[in-house]
């Protein structure tokens, strides 16, 4: 079982590149109910990753932290029944 979270993003405003803090996230397109299916993407050594789905372009930023994004609000957010 993996020791952390996977962080998921969201891309409601359609913006055409997302810089996040890092490499292994979920990509879920809209925020449900209007996402596609949630994809795993893993930069690996790369610095950007294009989402097959939705076509969102994340960048990595090593100055940010899991759950920031520039711009900002487009972290998906979880919550527990």
């Amino acid at each position: 079982m993996a020791d952390h979270q996977i962080p998921h993003f969201q891309n409601d405003a359609g913006h055409p590149a997302i810089e996040i803090g890092v490499k292994e996230f979920m990509c879920v397109g809209a925020t449900p109910p209007f996402d596609h299916p949630h994809e795993f993407l893993d930069m690996g050594a790369d610095v950007e990753k294009v989402c097959p789905y939705c076509s969102t372009l994340y960048r990595f930023n090593p100055a940010l932290s899991a759950d920031v994004t520039v711009p900002s609000g487009c972290t998906l957010n979880h919550k527990v029944a």
